[in-house]
């Protein structure tokens, strides 16, 4: 097994990709040797010798293949050092503190199947160009014209660089 770490995402609208890149910037600039990819671009686990992985939510949940990635490699993923995060808008609210428990419960299914060494809980982005004209994409628009969440980047730069710190002595 190599020194390697994997950050790895599941991202719709590259507000998770983002996040991703800032935790492997902040990693290797502690000295670690980092890869960021997308979970379909990971095939093999064995260069590697910590994964952090996370995704972006939709309806409560980590994206399907973010769940399925976690599902294929299970066996190595308990194997080593497994850190996990999640990016999603609910955390963008006023008040988002009071949410953290229940945004946090989101990554009970992939609890069940990895024990993460550490969780990071993010806002993301609500861009709304880039929202599907679906009825999904009708009930996202909805909160904003409500002025429950609004549109933009949310993102928290510098927790997102904390935690990432945090994760050194965890990863290796």
């Amino acid at each position: 097994m190599n020194e390697k770490i994997l950050v790895t995402y599941a991202s719709r609208t590259g507000a998770t990709a983002g996040v991703a890149e800032a935790i492997g910037k902040t990693l290797a600039e502690g000295g670690l040797p980092v890869d960021v990819l997308p979970m379909r671009a990971v095939n093999d686990l064995s260069p590697y010798r910590a994964v952090v992985a996370g995704s972006a939510v939709r309806g409560g949940h980590w994206l399907p293949e973010a769940v399925q990635f976690v599902k294929a490699h299970q066996t190595e993923l308990v194997r080593r050092p497994f850190a996990a995060f999640l990016v999603c808008i609910t955390l963008s609210m006023k008040g988002s503190e009071q949410y953290r428990p229940g945004v946090s419960a989101w990554l009970e299914p992939v609890r069940l199947l990895v024990h993460p060494v550490s969780e990071g809980l993010f806002a993301g982005t609500l861009d709304l160009r880039k929202l599907p004209r679906t009825f999904q994409g009708l009930l996202m628009r909805m909160p904003v014209l409500l002025r429950v969440w609004g549109a933009g980047d949310h993102r928290d730069w510098n927790a997102i660089r904390l935690w990432a710190k945090s994760l050194r002595p965890l990863l290796q």
